[in-house]
Formats: C-alpha cells, structure tokens, sequence
C-alpha cells in the first residue's frame, strides 16, 4: 500500500528561475509590440486629423472669398432707386495689389504696407448693398458677415478686401477688411496661411463678351493703366476718364491660390513634408511669370526653421464674376 501510495503521486514543483525569465521577456515583447501598434495609430489618426482641418480651411476660405466674388458689382435692382447701370466714370468694383498688405484701419486700400507674408497679394471687391438702413436688409453681406446697406453714392459702396498678416502670436492669417459703422476693420477669416496669390481673368474682347482671355497679376493691369493716354485738360476730367477706360473694368474672373500650413505637432520628419518649394499656380507659371511675381513660389527655406517641417497644402480656385465685366 505505501509503495502503490509513494509510485502513483504526482510530483508538485514551482516555476524556475528560468521559465519565470522567458515568460517575462514573452510580455515585455508583447508590450512593447501594443505600445508601437497604438502609437502607429495614434500618429495616423493625428495625420488624419490635421489633413482634415487643412482641407476645412481651405474650403472655409475658398467659399468666402467666392460669395464675395459673385458679389461684386451687384446693383439692388428691385430698389426704388436702383440705377438703370453702373456710371462710366465710377471707379472700378475690382482692384488688387501684388506682394502688399494693409493697415487694419486705414481707408480701403489706399495705404498699402510692405509685404511680410511671402508675397502675398490684396484683393478688395465692392458692390451695392440693399436696404434703407447702414446694415441694410441682411440679404447683402460683406466678407465679415455683416450687412450692407444700399449705396446712394459711388463711396458708399460696400467692401469685402481679402489679405495676408501675421498674428499677434507671429502665426499668418488671411484676413476680411470691411468698412463697418464704426469706421474700418478687420477679422481674421482662417490661421496658419503662408501666402494668398491672386490673377484676374482680363476680357480683351471688344465689345467685351464676359469671358476670360487671357490671366494676369494686379501690376500688369497697372502697368496697362499707366500706359493709357489719358483725355480732359484738368485733373478731374483725366480721373474721369482713366475711371472709364481702366483694364480694371474689364475683368471677367479670378483665380485665387492659398498655402496653408497644419498646426505644431503635427508633421512626421521633414523629408516626409512634400516638396521645397511651393508653385500656388503650377510649375509653368512660377517659372513663366514668377520673376515679375515674387508670391507664386514660395521656398520651404523662406520659413522660419521652426515651421519648416509643418504639412502644408495649396488650395486654389477659379470664379466667374457674376456680374460680368463693365
């Protein structure tokens, strides 16, 4: 009986010093495995998030600066005082400036200011309003959202003006200037812009057919104007006549071109963020026309060192003007 007891019982031992090491370098090596799966996702989903919010302000800025395109030159028709077309010697309801910005409160964009944002261009829009009142009816708004009332005058015409400045905080902004009943102003529409370019469709038919012949920058078509011989023997007579004849009259579209940059944190190595350089409107006009247009190309090397390595993304779009050239 104590032989069958002794011979049949199992024998009970622990873990070794040795299997206790292989089973702990087993979960270490599944840890660390989970930790690099989660943070592969992590950085995915972080990728994702900021191509995202890059896609959004573009879009943002796209349909803002297109309603205020569209807006342009519009006449209240269904007013009692509409007027039956736009004087020939009113000033034009398109303007622009190449590589400029603009003081935040000063008239329209009389008192341009040197560049600080690679180039960036201006582009300022006005049309009539609707409405008895300074804010009108709310069915005419400016690029800030606020209303316009109707125009009894030339000057009174509304404003939408579209530029690039830096923050307070050094971070470029694309910004809508308006003429408020305060006085002027302006908002920021979207953050992390690195330059705005702007070509303007020139109808050189005659009589002019609406349609685009040919894309230029805003100091081509002041080149043009300085060029024009100009009739009236005083100064008034000449305007007035430089107001009728002005190429600015005979824009039928634009296209306009954002670079925008993601925010801190959220690029890879810098060797994974695209390209050294930027073409806002593709390689063939930066190399055609970039002598005479600084801001169509823009060289990662132009950043400062601690936004070089951001994602970064060019919109662009192209806009009929509603209401055709004058």
């Amino acid at each position: 009986m104590n032989g069958m007891r002794g011979g049949g019982a199992s024998r009970r031992r622990g873990m070794g010093l040795v299997e206790l090491l292989v089973a702990m370098a087993l979960g270490a090596l599944l840890l660390l495995a989970a930790s690099a799966v989660l943070l592969a996702a992590s950085s995915s989903y972080a990728e994702q998030s900021a191509g995202a919010r890059l896609d959004d302000n573009g879009r943002y800025a796209l349909d803002a600066i297109a309603r205020a395109v569209r807006q342009t030159a519009y006449v209240n028709w269904d007013g009692d005082a509409a007027p039956l077309f736009h004087a020939s010697e009113d000033s034009a309801n398109i303007a622009g400036l190449d590589a400029h910005g603009l003081g935040k409160n000063s008239e329209g964009i009389s008192q341009a200011l040197p560049d600080v944002m690679h180039g960036s261009d201006v582009l300022a829009l006005r049309y009539d309003g609707a409405g008895a009142d300074e804010g009108g009816d709310g069915s005419v708004l400016n690029c800030a959202g606020f209303g316009v009332g109707a125009a009894h005058t030339e000057a009174q015409r509304g404003w939408s003006i579209f530029y690039v400045a830096q923050g307070a905080d050094g971070e470029g902004e694309l910004r809508c200037k308006y003429r408020g009943a305060n006085g002027w102003g302006a908002d920021a529409i979207i953050r992390g812009v690195d330059g705005f370019q702007v070509l303007y469709g020139l109808d050189t038919d005659t009589p002019p057919d609406g349609v685009a012949n040919r894309y230029v920058n805003a100091s081509w078509l002041d080149a043009a104007d300085a060029a024009l011989l100009l009739a009236g023997e005083t100064a008034a007579e000449r305007q007035r006549d430089f107001h009728r004849r002005t190429h600015w009259k005979r824009i039928a579209g634009v296209r306009v071109a954002l670079l925008l940059h993601g925010e801190a944190g959220a690029a890879g190595k810098l060797e994974d963020m695209g390209p050294a350089q930027f073409d806002l409107f593709g390689k063939a006009y930066a190399e055609a026309q970039g002598a005479g247009d600084p801001g169509a190309r823009v060289l990662r090397t132009a950043f400062p060192p601690a936004l070089q390595g951001r994602r970064r993304q060019i919109v662009q779009t192209s806009i009929m003007l509603r209401n055709g050239p004058e």
